[in-house]
Parts: structure tokens; C-alpha cells; sequence
């Protein structure tokens, strides 16, 4: 029997954490483990790969209290389907929880209760949860946070992510370990060779999910003041509003000839290879994977110097294409990338490799 290992995530739409998950899935049951990925959602916009084993636990619950009661009933529910894994399977020798709605499942779970948990925390908690809260209700969401993952072993994405969570969320973990995120820089490099149907244009590309904390307001009054000769296309989908929001933006600041939706992408690498730099326009970010995917293309790129990942990825020459966190200031880089790209090494993105990353998630089984 392989020796068994286990990631549970929320669910597998369009998202960063969730490509990574699959990417460390695929690495390790490459490595030879038995990988069984639970996803406590249907939703699933990537492709799984050979021999990694989804198993989908949706809540079909509709009774009165639902929200009130939804994460220990989905623990018990959780926790019945992977009875029976563990049988087939038996018992994982890791077990990888993704997101903080799964982590908050998980930590009531029963059958996981003892085994060699390690959460794996992919954004800037102080900035997602509670930079909208004051009073009491930021100290009851503090407390909530606290409550999952303190003496709990943790995995951050970045530094200043656990930076974040013993600072500005007062936790005291178990163990806590930076480990970066995974990628493969010859499926990258080979992917990324695929048919771009914007090839030949002249543009710009923000790619990420359409939620507040990516700020596309900023990006796009940015890129107005920049008034480059060349297009800004914007990959993702995500929050309706949001939506509603960028396209009123766009009529607002007359850039409806400028500006383009494209949509979700499963494989963004052709758009990011050929364009003239990838810009990130956030209030926060975990680590900022699209960037080092960019890199890993050959295309510059541009970010918000924003509390998380960025300045760890954005260090020596591409220091200087970090803007302040204002429309002006982003403008001011677009310029400076347009007309003075930098020239990338792969000493910019090695950290990233995938075996390096493999290597520090196996050391966990050791602990």
C-alpha cells in the first residue's frame, strides 16, 4: 500500500490556492504517494490530474439553522466520508487543509483529531478578515480566528503572511513554516507556448478573482492616467458586483476601446508569455502567483507594494516596479515597465522550483 496523503479545500473554482493545491497533488503523487484531494464543493474549474483521487462532499443540507449549524455538521459529514477512505487508504501521513472556511471544518473534525494536521494559510488574515471590522465584531472575528489555528502547526505562503498572523492576529501556533508555493518552470515554459488569441496586440494583463481586495478600481484609473498605446485585458470572474462595479469603471473612465474582459482562463500562460507586463493593482496578497508565473514567461511585471508575498518575489532589480498604493503611483510604474522592461533571470524565480517545494512539504511528515 502507498503511503497516503490528504488535501481538503473548500471547492476548485477559478482561484490561486486552488491551482496550487492541484499542483502539489500532482507533485507529490508524482513522487509516488497516494493522493486523495477532498473538495467540500462541486465547483471545480481545474483539471484533476491522472491518479489523484477527488472526492466531492457537498452540503445538501436545507433545514432550518443551516448556517448556524453548517461547520460541525459538515465536520460530521466530512468525517464519515473519510472513515471510509481511511479503510481503503489508511491513515494519511499528512494532511494539508486549504482556505478558512476548511480549515474551520477540520478542526472539528473526530477522525482527524491526533493525525499530522498542517493549515495552509494563503492570504493576509489582518487585511481579508478584519481591516472592515472596529469594536467589537473585529474583536469577535479575531477571537473566532484565533479559536481554529492557535497551538495548531501552520504553513504560510509567504513571510509576511505568518508575519501577519503572530502580529496582527496575536497567534501562537504549534509550529509555523514559510514554504512558497510550487511551479513547474517547464510545464510553465511549455504551456505557456499554446495559442494566444490576443497575439500580435499590445497590452497589459491583470489576471486574478474579482473580489474587493484586487482592487481593479485602482487598476483601472491607473491605467487611464498611464494613457499607454497599448490595451489592458483583465482575466478572472468571481463576486457579481464586483463585476458590475469594473464594467461601470470602464464606461466612467471612457476606456470601453481600451479595455477588455476575457473571461476565466484554464490556461492564462499564452496571454501572460506574449504580454508587455502583468500587473497586480491589490490591497493585499498572500504571495502573488501570477507574478512569479510571469517571470517563469519571461514578461515583466508590475505590483502594488501591498502588505504579503510581493516584496518577497518583487527583490533586487524588480524592486523598482513596486508602486504605493494609489492610482498614481501604479500609473507611474506602467510607464516605467512600458518604456524600460526589466531584464529577467532565472535567479529571479528559482525559490519557486516545484522540487524545492515538494521537498519542504515531504520534510513535514518527518515532524
Amino acid at each position: 500500500m502507498k503511503v497516503h496523503i490528504l488535501f481538503i479545500i473548500d471547492g476548485l473554482p477559478g482561484g490561486g490556492a486552488e491551482n496550487v493545491t492541484i499542483r502539489l497533488c500532482d507533485g507529490l503523487q508524482q513522487k509516488g504517494f497516494d493522493i486523495t484531494l477532498l473538495s467540500l464543493s462541486d465547483k471545480c474549474e481545474y483539471p484533476i490530474p491522472d491518479n489523484v483521487e477527488l472526492i466531492i462532499n457537498t452540503d445538501e443540507y436545507k433545514g432550518p439553522f443551516r448556517r448556524q449549524t453548517e461547520i460541525s455538521r459538515r465536520a460530521k459529514s466530512m468525517d464519515k466520508v473519510l472513515e471510509k477512505v481511511f479503510l481503503r487508504k489508511g491513515t494519511p501521513v499528512l494532511v494539508i487543509s486549504n482556505l478558512h472556511k476548511t480549515d474551520r471544518i477540520v478542526a472539528q473534525s473526530k477522525i482527524l483529531a491526533g493525525l499530522n494536521i498542517w493549515f495552509c494559510i494563503h492570504g493576509v488574515f489582518s487585511k481579508s478578515y478584519l481591516e472592515n471590522k472596529t469594536g467589537l465584531s473585529r474583536w469577535v472575528k479575531k477571537w473566532k480566528i484565533q479559536r481554529v489555528y492557535q497551538n495548531h502547526n501552520l504553513i504560510c505562503v509567504s513571510d509576511a503572511v505568518g508575519l501577519d498572523l503572530k502580529e496582527n492576529l496575536s497567534l501562537a501556533p504549534k509550529k509555523m513554516v514559510t514554504i512558497y508555493n510550487p511551479f513547474n518552470f517547464a510545464e510553465i515554459k511549455s504551456y505557456s507556448l499554446e495559442n494566444n488569441p490576443y497575439s500580435g496586440e499590445n497590452y497589459f494583463l491583470h489576471l486574478g478573482r474579482f473580489h474587493s481586495v484586487k482592487r481593479h478600481d485602482r487598476l483601472l484609473e491607473a491605467f487611464a492616467i498611464a494613457n499607454l498605446p497599448c490595451k489592458l485585458l483583465i482575466a478572472g470572474q468571481g463576486d457579481e458586483n464586483i463585476v458590475r462595479a469594473i464594467k461601470q469603471k470602464i464606461v466612467e473612465l471612457g476606456l470601453q476601446s481600451k479595455v477588455l474582459l476575457i473571461g476565466f482562463l484554464v490556461n492564462p500562460l499564452p496571454i501572460i508569455r506574449e504580454a508587455k507586463a502583468v500587473v497586480l493593482s491589490s490591497d493585499s496578497e498572500g504571495l502573488g502567483n501570477v507574478l512569479i508565473e510571469a517571470l517563469i514567461c519571461n514578461t515583466p511585471i508590475i505590483s502594488t507594494n501591498c502588505p504579503g508575498g510581493v516584496s518577497e518575489i518583487m527583490v533586487g532589480e524588480l524592486e523598482q516596479y513596486k508602486s504605493e498604493l494609489t492610482s498614481h503611483s501604479l500609473a507611474e510604474k506602467m510607464r516605467l515597465v512600458y518604456q524600460n522592461p526589466p531584464v529577467i533571470t532565472e535567479d529571479m524565480y528559482k525559490k519557486f522550483d516545484l522540487d524545492v517545494v515538494i521537498g519542504k512539504y515531504l520534510s513535514l511528515i518527518k515532524q
